[in-house]
C-alpha cells in the first residue's frame, strides 16, 4: 500500500470517529434503553448489594483500584452500565470488545496498546469483554498472563454462570461479582425517569405516560430493565403514530405482545427451574411442582426432558414407598408421546401433580450409593462358591455350586440365615427400609420368615434364627 493510500484510510477511519461520535451525541438516533443509561454509580438502581456506600466494589471504583472482576447477572441488570461507568469513573483506559465478533488478534492488538500505555504513560487499560462466555478455551487462554502480569484490567459481562463459562485458570484471577434481576420498584422508578426526563427521555416530546400503564410494564419486565424500557418506547411509538400524546393502558395491550420469560433452556435459568421443579416434587407441594412445570413448558423446554425426570423422581425420591410410581409415570410418558402438545400438557401435569402426592422414600438411592461404595472400597472380591454356576462337571468338581440351599425347598420360601454377599464384601449395610406401609409390610414379612435382618449384618454372638 502507498503511503498516499495508507494516509487516505486514516483520514477515513477519523472521519468515521467524528460521525460515530456526532451520532452518540445525538439522543434522537439512539434507543430510549441506551439513552436514559446511568452515567454514575448514584444512578444506577436495583443492586445495592454492590454498590451502596461501603460496599467493596464501590470503594474500589472510587479509589481507582478496580480489580479484574466478572459481571454476572441476567440481560437487563447492569453489567454493561456498570462497566461504562467504571471508565468513567477511573483514569485508565477503556477498551470495549464483542466476543462475538473479536479474535486472539484482536486481543494482541490490544494487549500491544495497553503495554505501551503503561510504559509511557504510566496509565492501565481497562478491557471490556462483552458475552465473555463465547469466547473459546484459545481466547481465554490468551488472556490468561496479562490478566496475571496486570498488563490489563479484565472486566467481564456474562449471563451464564462463570463456573460452567470461564476457565478455571482465569477464573481463579478474576472477582465475580454477582448482579440480581431489578426489584419491580427499581424498574418503576427507571420507567418514571424516562418519561420525565426532558433531554433523554420522553418529555422532549411532550408524552404523557399513565401510571397504570408503567406499573405494568414494569410487572411485565421481570428485572429486566432494557426490556421495560423497549417495551415503554415501542407503546410510545405506536401512540405517537396514531397522533396520540398520551399512553394509556389499552395502549399497552393494543401495542405489546404476550409477555415472554427470562429463559434459555441452555443457560442458568433452566438448570434453576428444573431444580425448583424437582425439589417441589420432594418437598410434596403440588402446587409448585405444576407452577414450575407449566413455567418451563411454556419457556420452550422439551417435554420430554421433564418425563425423563419425573421417572427418575419415580425411583430416586418415590421408589418402594409406592412401588407403582415408576410404571405410572411411564405410562403418562408413553400417552404424551401419543398426544403431544397442547393437550399432552394434561398428561404432563398428572405426572407431577401425583409424584408430588406421592410418599417418599429414597431407600433406593441409598442401597445403590451404599453398594457402589462397596464395590469400589472391596474391589473384584471372589463370589462364594455356593453362589456360582455348575453347567459342567469339571466346575461341580471344583466345588460351584456345592452348599447352595434352594430357598423354594425351605419353608415361606427362604433359606434362613444364609449369606449371600462374599466374604470380602465385609458386613456392610446398603438397604435401609424406609418408614412407608409398602416397605415396613415387607420387611415385616422377612422378619416373620426369620430372613431380616440378612445373615451378612447379624453380630457372630446371636442366635441363629429357627431353620
Amino acid at each position: 500500500m502507498t503511503s498516499r493510500k495508507a494516509g487516505s484510510r486514516t483520514r477515513e477511519r477519523d472521519d468515521l470517529a467524528l460521525f460515530k461520535a456526532a451520532a452518540d451525541d445525538d439522543p434522537s438516533l439512539q434507543p430510549l434503553a441506551a439513552r436514559m443509561r446511568p452515567l454514575t454509580l448514584d444512578e444506577v438502581e436495583g443492586q445495592d448489594e454492590l454498590l451502596a456506600p461501603g460496599k467493596a466494589l464501590r470503594e474500589a471504583i472510587a479509589r481507582d483500584r478496580v480489580p479484574s472482576m466478572v459481571l454476572w447477572g441476567p440481560p437487563g441488570s447492569g453489567k454493561t452500565t456498570l462497566a461504562r461507568i467504571v471508565a468513567e469513573a477511573t483514569r485508565a483506559r477503556f477498551e470495549p470488545l464483542s466476543a462475538v465478533l473479536a479474535g486472539v488478534a484482536d486481543l494482541r492488538e490490544v494487549v500491544r496498546t495497553a503495554e505501551e500505555q503503561r510504559a509511557l504513560h504510566r496509565r492501565r487499560t481497562i478491557v471490556f469483554i462483552d458475552e465473555i462466555h463465547r469466547f473459546n478455551r484459545a481466547q481465554q487462554d490468551a488472556l490468561l498472563p496479562h490478566v496475571e502480569a496486570g498488563t490489563i484490567t479484565l472486566i467481564g459481562a456474562t449471563t451464564e454462570n462463570p463456573s460452567f463459562a470461564v476457565n478455571a485458570a482465569l477464573l481463579s484471577r478474576l472477582h465475580v461479582f454477582r448482579l440480581e434481576p431489578l426489584p419491580r420498584a427499581a424498574v418503576l422508578r427507571l420507567l418514571r425517569r424516562a418519561v420525565e426526563d426532558e433531554r433523554r427521555g420522553l418529555r422532549a416530546d411532550g408524552l404523557a405516560v399513565a401510571e397504570d400503564a408503567l406499573e405494568t410494564i414494569a410487572d411485565r419486565a421481570f428485572g429486566d430493565a432494557r426490556r421495560a424500557l423497549n417495551t415503554l418506547e415501542t407503546v410510545s411509538a405506536f401512540v405517537r403514530a396514531r397522533g396520540g400524546d398520551r399512553v394509556g393502558l389499552e395502549d399497552l395491550r393494543a401495542a405489546e405482545e404476550a409477555p415472554t420469560f427470562r429463559h434459555d433452556k441452555s443457560q442458568d435459568a433452566h438448570y434453576d427451574l428444573s431444580s425448583a421443579f424437582i425439589k417441589s416434587l420432594r418437598g410434596s407441594d403440588p402446587d409448585a411442582a405444576v407452577y414450575y412445570l407449566v413455567r418451563m413448558v411454556e419457556a420452550g423446554d422439551d417435554p420430554l426432558f421433564l418425563l425423563r425426570r419425573m421417572l427418575i423422581f419415580a425411583s430416586e425420591d418415590v421408589g418402594l414407598a409406592d412401588p407403582a410410581a415408576i410404571q405410572r409415570v411411564a405410562a403418562l410418558d408413553q400417552a404424551f408421546q401419543r398426544v403431544g402438545l397442547p393437550e399432552g400438557l394434561l398428561t404432563l401435569t398428572q405426572a407431577a401433580l401425583y409424584l408430588a402426592l406421592c410418599p417418599k422414600s429414597n431407600s433406593v438411592l441409598g442401597a445403590m450409593n451404599g453398594a457402589r461404595e462397596e464395590v469400589a472400597r472391596s474391589g473384584p472380591v471372589e463370589i462364594p462358591l455356593k453362589l456360582r454356576n455348575a453347567p459342567t462337571g469339571l466346575m461341580k468338581g471344583l466345588g460351584y455350586g456345592s452348599g447352595y440351599r434352594y430357598p423354594h425347598d425351605e419353608p415361606g420360601h427362604v433359606a434362613r440365615a444364609e449369606r449371600y454377599l462374599p466374604d470380602g464384601a465385609g458386613a456392610p449395610t446398603f438397604y435401609e427400609p424406609g418408614e412407608n406401609a409398602w416397605e415396613q409390610r415387607a420387611v415385616e414379612r422377612l422378619r416373620q420368615l426369620g430372613a431380616w435382618p440378612p445373615a451378612h449384618r447379624r453380630d457372630p454372638g446371636d442366635p441363629e434364627p429357627n431353620r
